[in-house]
């Protein structure tokens, strides 16, 4: 079967409409009538394990419509499809390099930390981070404090993304770091993800500080300000509102800001931005 000269720079978006039927018959007539894997099936096969991996969140699917079906229907294992996963889709990870943090100290850090589950994702409800990007360890984490705080300001404002199964990691990460919580902000992401309790469809935007923290702007623009922000997902992974950006510019204009683990490529003027897919 040819497979060397596939390169696959994206990921593909997952479709409102998928039909399993429809992909299964798809996948076995290229890669065993043609004997060859092109960039089409590979996206196809991705596509696939995502819908079915994350099996509830839909409602076109049949209880019997598995990944594990999928596979012994299109003949292949979970491994080789697995493989090639990692080899289409892992390249690109591969190559990233992580830059030095910019020198400097800055009164505003925007953080989306790449946090590692405790199970293993890819095989439960929910889509796995590791398939996505580089993820951190609690102790890696904690670490990386040394680095927050070589470029924190001594009157510094934290906003770090979290989700709900690692809030027991935030105090012990924010004391690493050496800020203080404060409050936060909810992300309502209106459509829901699968989770492995229920369904979920929020993600947590903790507010820490260290000295004098509190917003720079008038009480009426606090106040204009809901904790609660329903805005919906994008489709690709991670990816926040640009609203919280606007959001802390409200809270905390005219400063020096830096977003860590930046993943927007949409750069805004006066920031800073700080990741291996920042670019």
């Amino acid at each position: 079967m040819k497979t060397d000269l596939i390169v696959i720079e994206e990921k593909p978006i997952i479709p409102e409409e998928w039909d399993y039927n429809n992909s299964v018959q798809k996948v076995k007539l290229f890669i065993y009538k043609w004997k060859n894997l092109t960039e089409e099936i590979v996206k196809e096969l991705w596509i696939a394990n995502q819908i079915l991996m994350a099996q509830g969140a839909r409602t076109d699917l049949k209880p019997t419509q598995t990944w594990e079906s999928y596979c012994r229907e299109i003949q292949l294992d979970k491994s080789t499809v697995n493989r090639w996963f990692k080899k289409y889709f892992g390249a690109k990870s591969s190559k990233l390099k992580t830059p030095e943090l910019p020198e400097g100290k800055f009164n505003v850090i925007y953080a989306d930390i790449p946090w590692q589950y405790d199970i293993d994702l890819s095989k439960g409800a929910t889509r796995s981070p590791e398939r996505n990007y580089p993820v951190m360890d609690l102790d890696t984490i904690c670490e990386f404090g040394k680095e927050i705080k070589k470029i924190s300001a001594d009157d510094c404002i934290l906003f770090m993304w979290i989700t709900a199964p690692k809030l027991n990691w935030m105090m012990t990460v924010l004391d690493a770091f050496d800020f203080e919580y404060k409050t936060n902000f909810i992300w309502d992401k209106v459509k829901p993800n699968m989770g492995h309790y229920s369904s979920v469809r929020h993600e947590i935007l903790i507010i820490a500080g260290k000295g004098k923290c509190a917003p720079l702007c008038d009480g009426k623009t606090i106040q204009s300000i809901d904790s609660v922000q329903a805005i919906e997902k994008s489709s690709r992974h991670s990816e926040k509102p640009l609203e919280f950006i606007e959001i802390i510019e409200k809270l905390y204009p005219n400063q020096k800001y830096i977003e860590l683990f930046a993943r927007n490529q949409n750069k805004r003027e006066g920031w800073n931005y700080w990741g291996n897919e920042a670019i």
